[in-house]
Formats: structure tokens, C-alpha cells, sequence
């Protein structure tokens, strides 16, 4: 059950460990998140972000540990925890031989968002990113940037309280990348709290908080700033450097 008040972190996590037979993906993670944080889960592929990912948003079952997301449980509490975030993942779940309007109708409406109050909030989005022109446009035709954008903009158009990134910069320029950025500190602005994965270290220099996970551990966790001061590193690529160098996963 959800509690009434909202308590300083919209995530905590104790001990959260999933395995799949004998391997373990996650290993006895431990972290909260602040309420309007923007939170970055670094590591390479393979660290085990999107399985950890997966298991805060009701996805997948934890097979030992304890966590809340959003005031619910994500052992008991997966079907409510879907309800309160937003989620965008790797592969991007936008229908391409839907158009752009019509992916955020067909969301809006998943989300339960009300057909008159939908219709509005689709067309302030997308005058926003000066894509009301292509509302009639089929996903499909899209470039990958433009898909990227329009997922973020449908993974947040209920409000959520939380919105899961699951490395969301992935094979696109770095103007692109940038304007995505743009994209999440607005959101981080009106009060979203952001939980984004990424392999491209160069971004965690844009989070309030970063987390280091190697192997399946959160190695480190602080500001950008204090990483790189604790480990004395010019960037946060030589921390993760520095952390990841006896790492057994990974590209």
C-alpha cells in the first residue's frame, strides 16, 4: 500500500539480487534516490543495469532483497508500480506503422490519461519540440533521433512521478544527444524524477547523482564532482576506468 505522505525518496533499495540460475546479474544492490533527482546507473554493457532496471519497474522479480519505488513494493506491488512511472526503453517501444499522434493516443490512453486532457497535452509536447507538423507522420518514417525525443515525450505525458531511461542516447549524434539532455533537465524541472542507465560516461557529468556498477556491484556512489575528486580523475570516464579495471562483464 501506498503511503499517504511523500517521503524524501522516491526509491530505496536494500540488498536487491537477481539471479538466473547460478549466474547473479545483480548482486545485493543498496541505494536510494531523491525525489526530482536526476540519478544516473553507469556501467558497461553487461554491469547488469538493465536487469536492476527491470526489477524497479515491476518488470521482472527480484530473487532476494527488498526495495520501494514510489511508495510500492517491488516484490508485491509490480501492476501499481507500472502505473506511477514512465518508462522508454532501449529498442523503443513506438509503433512505427502508427503516426506520431496516434502513438500518443494509443499511450496516453494505456496510461489512462482522458481523451480531451490527452488530446491537449499531446499538442503542447509536440509544439514544444516544433513537431506539430508532423503529427501525421508514421513513426516508422522517422529518424532515430526524432524517435528517441517522441519516446521520451510519450513516456512522460501522464506525469509521472519517476521516468526509467534505459540508455536513451544510444546510437545518435551528439547534437542529438544533447537536445535530449535539454529534454530530461526540463522534465527534472517540473518536478519528474529521472532514473537513467547509460554505457557513455561523458553523460554522468549531466546527473545530480551518479551510481558506478561493475560486475553486478555498485562500486561508488556520489555527485559527479566527489567522484572525481575522491578518485582523483580529470572526468568521469577515468573513475569508471579506475572502478571497472578488474571487471570480469562487460564489452
Amino acid at each position: 500500500m501506498k503511503n499517504s505522505e511523500a517521503p524524501q525518496y522516491i526509491i530505496q533499495v536494500h540488498d536487491l539480487t537477481k539471479q538466473f540460475g547460478s549466474f547473479t546479474a545483480v548482486d545485493h544492490i543498496s541505494f536510494e534516490v531523491k525525489r526530482g533527482e536526476i540519478f544516473g546507473f553507469l556501467g558497461a554493457n553487461g554491469a547488469g543495469k538493465t536487469t536492476a532496471m527491470r526489477m524497479l519497474c515491476g518488470l521482472s522479480y527480484p530473487s532476494s532483497g527488498s526495495g520501494t519505488v514510489a511508495g510500492f513494493d517491488v516484490v508485491k506491488d509490480g501492476e501499481q508500480i507500472k502505473r506511477h512511472i514512465g518508462y522508454m526503453s532501449q529498442r523503443f517501444s513506438l509503433y512505427d506503422d502508427l503516426t506520431v499522434m496516434e502513438n500518443m493516443q494509443l499511450f496516453g490512453g494505456i496510461y489512462g490519461v482522458k481523451s480531451q486532457e490527452l488530446k491537449e497535452r499531446a499538442r503542447v509536447m509536440l509544439e514544444r519540440l516544433d513537431f506539430l507538423s508532423e503529427k501525421d507522420t508514421l513513426v516508422g518514417s522517422l529518424p532515430l533521433g526524432w524517435k528517441q525525443k517522441l519516446a521520451f515525450v510519450v513516456a512522460t505525458l501522464h506525469k509521472p512521478d519517476i521516468v526509467f531511461l534505459d540508455e536513451p542516447t544510444g546510437g545518435v549524434d551528439p547534437i542529438t544527444r544533447r537536445q535530449f539532455w535539454e529534454m530530461i533537465y526540463e522534465a527534472s524541472s517540473q518536478g519528474i524524477t529521472i532514473f537513467v542507465t547509460t554505457h557513455y560516461m561523458d553523460e554522468a557529468e549531466y546527473c545530480h547523482r551518479v551510481s558506478m556498477m561493475v560486475d553486478g556491484k555498485i562500486k561508488a556512489l556520489d555527485t559527479p564532482a566527489n567522484l572525481k575528486k575522491t578518485y582523483d580523475a580529470a572526468s568521469m570516464d577515468e573513475v569508471f576506468r579506475y572502478l571497472a579495471r578488474d571487471a570480469q562483464r562487460g564489452d
